[in-house]
């Protein structure tokens, strides 16, 4: 297809090649073929060149703007937790139980910590609560390598670099403590440090950072049993299969308080006490799950950053996370 117009070019440089050589004179004066370029330094300004008419450029498309959110189902946010939905992140209804498929709490009702939390940064990115969609992901599928069928995830998933090779993590929403629970009758309900820990047996749910505790910072000379969810832990702790169970602070409470009572609501269980917090930018945190290289990602944490300055993350947390119960800080 350029064939011919190299052809035409090469015509027309051989004719310019043969007038040049052949020496004679042009009948028209020499100033009339002066090539249009060089005149132009006296031509007027063209509209281009003028200041006053420069093209403005257009704003840049705010991204994390909600129609230009790029969500799974389109003006709708889809978020993900784990089922049974534990208080005191997801809240019971008033009465009757949860919708199905949820168990226990219901992540649908705003009610909780982590529903709370949700609905907040749903708020902040635009998603008014009908708008907004759950779903359920077991916890150790959320941060496993592959497709989400989320936009975002929360279920007291601790960050962790091993899990941010797989997936996003968010900016934390809750900086945690890990602690102890055991059934008030067991011996190891009156130890007070955590080298007194290390001759019980322990057992937590799989891919947790409860888990990572118990083989990290207890190192307990028996072999530590792991369970799919924290209710199979539980049941475990009961039938006394095992002599404690370590769970984050908030999840204690509930453990003591309305899973492992007698038929009276008296506490059978009680918290040991709870692992020091580590200190700094690597303290223990609560992260949104995102898949990896989300476009999501940075508004989420834009968002959360908001529901942080304006102090409803604050307030939330004070309604649903408050202490309830003792727990001492077990020494060295």
């Amino acid at each position: 297809m350029r064939t011919p117009f190299r052809f035409a070019a090469t015509l027309a440089l051989t004719g310019a090649l043969v007038a040049a050589c052949s020496g004679v004179a042009s009948p028209t004066p020499a100033p009339s073929v002066a090539a249009p370029s060089a005149a132009a330094p006296s031509t007027a300004a063209s509209p281009a060149a003028s200041p006053s008419a420069a093209v403005v450029p257009s704003p840049s498309p705010d991204p994390c703007a909600t129609a230009n959110l790029a969500t799974l189902t389109p003006g709708t946010l889809t978020i993900g937790t784990d089922n049974p939905a534990y208080p005191p992140y997801f809240q019971p209804p008033a009465s009757g139980n949860a919708p199905k498929p949820w168990q226990l709490g219901d992540p649908t009702n705003g009610q909780g910590f982590e529903s709370a939390v949700a609905y907040a940064i749903a708020a902040k990115l635009g998603f008014a609560t009908d708008k907004v969609s759950w779903t359920v992901v077991p916890f150790a599928n959320s941060y496993a390598p592959g497709k989400k069928p989320f936009d975002f995830y929360l279920a007291q998933v601790s960050y962790t670099a091993e899990r941010a090779t797989a997936v996003d993590l968010s900016d934390g929403y809750y900086f945690v403590a890990q602690s102890v629970v055991a059934l008030t009758a067991n011996p190891l309900a009156k130890v007070t440090t955590i080298s007194g820990l290390k001759s019980f047996k322990f057992g937590a749910q799989v891919g947790t950072t409860a888990y990572d505790t118990i083989k990290n910072v207890i190192q307990p000379t028996t072999k530590t049993s792991v369970y799919n969810d924290n209710d199979a832990a539980v049941k475990a702790l009961q039938a006394k299969q095992i002599d404690g169970l370590v769970v984050d602070l908030p999840t204690a409470f509930y453990v003591t308080a309305v899973q492992i009572v007698d038929a009276k609501n008296n506490p059978l269980a009680s918290i040991v006490g709870q692992l020091p917090v580590q200190a700094g930018p690597n303290a223990e945190h609560f992260s949104l799950v995102l898949a990896k290289g989300s476009p999501l990602t940075a508004c989420v944490n834009q968002a959360l950053s908001a529901v942080k300055s304006d102090g409803t993350l604050d307030q939330i947390t004070k309604t649903w996370l408050s202490d309830k119960a003792n727990a001492p800080i077990l020494a060295p």
